[in-house]
């Protein structure tokens, strides 16, 4: 049983190794898993075939499970999505994300009291550096209920949204 995955000839599968098709390109994900003398581990995974990692992950305390784990989403060779599993629990508790590719992060989330649910996020929505919007759920409902925005983009918050009136010191009982 032989095939060219190479692009020569004579280069011999190994025995009990199949190949699947299963990203689009042919044969499986190309994996690079290095372990450290202390335990921990990364993997860098090639999911499309050209030869550049379109995830890497991190097991930074040695259990054997991913801590952080980051990933191109959009094909262009770099790495623009980073989440991280800050408790150990196998759940990302925190998520960056670039959506323009300028290489910096525009949004982040958090799940800061590890209910599984995002109850923080912050947005920079024109690109500048600087956080625009700013969300988060205190009560723990998995809905936003407070929206602080800078609506005008001059570093200032100066709109607060009560999404929850459960949580708005204003409302009306």
């Amino acid at each position: 049983m032989s095939e060219d995955y190479t692009g020569s000839e004579g280069y011999e599968q190994e025995h009990g190794y199949e190949q699947h098709d299963d990203h689009g390109h042919h044969g499986h994900d190309n994996v690079i898993v290095a372990e450290y003398t202390d335990g921990t581990a990364s993997a860098y995974v090639d999911t499309d075939g050209d030869g550049y990692a379109n995830e890497v992950y991190n097991d930074t305390d040695g259990d054997g499970r991913a801590d952080e784990a980051w990933a191109d989403s959009d094909g262009d060779h770099r790495l623009d999505t980073y989440v991280v599993d800050t408790n150990g629990d196998g759940h990302a508790d925190q998520a960056y994300g670039d959506t323009n590719g300028d290489g910096r992060f525009d949004i982040a989330a958090a799940d800061t009291n590890y209910d599984g649910r995002v109850d923080t996020y912050a947005a920079d929505t024109n690109y500048d550096g600087r956080v625009d919007a700013v969300g988060y759920d205190p009560n723990g409902d998995g809905e936003i209920d407070k929206t602080v925005i800078d609506s005008n983009y001059d570093g200032v918050p100066d709109t607060v949204v009560y999404d929850d009136p459960d949580t708005n010191p204003y409302a009306r009982a």
